[in-house]
């Protein structure tokens, strides 16, 4: 039987202190050690509700040399608590880093559930929670942010970013820019006093924060495309192609002439007869 401690990962409210779990109280009163993201924030939470642990600090800048010293106070046989400053600890911060350490090293990982501000602003926002894509922090660089917008930009599901107030603008922008006008629930300060969501358009946004200054940390759940328009896109960028040119496109990747047909037909949007009629009709008008 292994004497390892456990990595408990303990997720802390996102503003609202109530939003704490019994599970989590225990558990921070029952480890030997919290390691938190910043200790003096984290102490304010324990001595609110009560709790005396030493701390160590585990934080993106200092990971490297503090996570081997968490892992061997586990192997040492000691119980770990695991905190970020708000919510779920390994998402959008090192946590990750600490519970990949843990699992190469044969430490046993345990998750204590609770708020989590993605989550949040997502069952919030009224846009679909079916099918969804975390995509945390954009890049502070223009170009990157732009770049990593590109690659969601035809993305079916609801998009969830994390942003600052500082950047919100910029972001805002740049979404409308490249995804083009669609619904958006910005929402600030969740669980707080001042809790705020504004369900609108990405244009009634860009408009709202270009004349008022953002405050506080802000979700930003966003529309994802959509399916009909995406599939008139599609078969608008065929219409471009000669039939031939586009049967030649798959039959060049090495895919068999009766293949390369049906994903023409496939991807024109008619049916395999349709492309053969199609197909004959271009060879006698050559």
């Amino acid at each position: 039987m292994s004497n390892k401690g456990t990595l408990f990962l303990c997720a802390t409210p996102i503003g609202n202190l109530e939003d704490i779990t019994l599970r989590v109280l225990r558990t921070l009163k029952e480890v030997d050690l919290i390691a938190a993201e910043d200790t003096r924030h984290t102490r304010k939470l324990l001595t609110y509700f009560d709790i005396h642990k030493p701390l160590v600090s585990y934080h993106e800048h200092n990971k490297t040399e503090k996570g081997q010293y968490i892992v061997n106070q586990l192997q040492e046989g000691k119980n770990i608590a695991l905190v970020s400053d708000a919510g779920t600890p390994a998402i959008s911060d090192p946590g990750e880093d600490l519970v990949k350490l843990c699992i190469q090293n044969g430490i046993d990982v345990s998750a204590l559930p609770g708020a989590a501000a993605a989550i949040t602003g997502l069952i919030m926002s009224g846009l679909s929670t079916t099918r969804f894509s975390f995509e945390g922090f954009l890049s502070t660089v223009k170009r990157h942010r732009r770049e990593h917008m590109e690659q969601f930009r035809n993305d079916m599901r609801t998009l969830i970013f994390y942003e600052a107030p500082h950047k919100l603008s910029g972001t805002l922008k740049d979404l409308l820019q490249v995804l083009g006008n669609r619904r958006i629930a910005v929402a600030r300060e969740l669980t707080k006093k001042f809790e705020e969501v504004v369900r609108c358009t990405l244009e009634e946004a860009v408009k709202k924060y270009d004349e008022e200054q953002p405050k506080g940390e802000f979700v930003l759940v966003v529309e994802g495309a959509d399916p009909e328009q995406l599939e008139m896109q599609q078969q608008e960028k065929w219409k471009r192609f000669s039939l031939q040119q586009h049967i030649d496109m798959y039959m060049e990747q090495g895919i068999d002439h009766k293949e390369a047909l049906k994903r023409v037909a496939k991807d024109r949007g008619v049916s395999k007869r349709e492309i053969y009629a199609l197909q004959l009709k271009e060879k006698k008008g050559q």
